[in-house]
């Protein structure tokens, strides 16, 4: 569900509509982060995997077929659905910042459900507060930021910087290119405050 040139307006708006509910309701979010992962699905699957009731199941993946995040890959009993690509980039109305909402992001608004300390930030900072501590964590993975720097300049404690960066950790390793720390690895922070 990448933006290209040659889309309408309609198609924009009808792809920003059907990413808000991912972010709003986590167990879509889950269940999309779901088949980002394992490429391709059975309700079956889902239920099995996700512990998921039937009706459930089935009833949110017809939503997330109808609002064009995931397709049917196989239209023969059982039927088998895979995730459409997000990448889309929002603009808050004073031009200021942009959230790129990606499967990382709804991956972990899909573990708010289960994440005390996700759950948490996103009561107290909500999803854009979410997607700048994600961007925090995949800096702090590849040793750019600390938990200290992202606490000042986001004005929250060490404290709550330094959980919301753990509880992201496995996200950034499962969606992120991290080089892990080693010999090859060289940060320069002669610039750092």
């Amino acid at each position: 569900m990448s933006r290209t040139s040659n889309r309408t307006d309609g198609d924009i708006i009808r792809d920003f509509l059907s990413v808000a509910d991912l972010l709003k309701e986590s167990q879509l979010a889950q269940l999309y982060a779901y088949l980002v992962h394992e490429y391709e699905a059975t309700v079956q699957d889902m239920i099995d995997d996700l512990e998921l009731g039937q009706g459930t199941a089935y009833s949110n993946v017809n939503r997330l077929v109808d609002a064009g995040v995931v397709e049917v890959t196989h239209d023969e009993q059982p039927r088998r659905y895979a995730a459409r690509e997000i990448d889309l980039t929002v603009t808050t109305a004073a031009g200021d910042r942009e959230y790129t909402i990606t499967p990382a992001l709804i991956d972990v608004v899909g573990r708010a459900e289960t994440n005390d300390d996700i759950d948490t930030y996103v009561d107290r900072h909500g999803v854009a507060g979410l997607a700048t501590a994600l961007t925090y964590a995949v800096a702090r993975e590849r040793g750019d930021v600390t938990h200290r720097l992202m606490a000042e300049d986001l004005d929250i404690s060490p404290l709550a910087a330094e959980m919301i960066l753990q509880a992201l950790r496995p996200v950034v390793h499962e969606y992120y290119d991290i080089e892990e720390f080693g010999a090859s690895f060289d940060v320069d922070n002669s610039d750092r405050k």
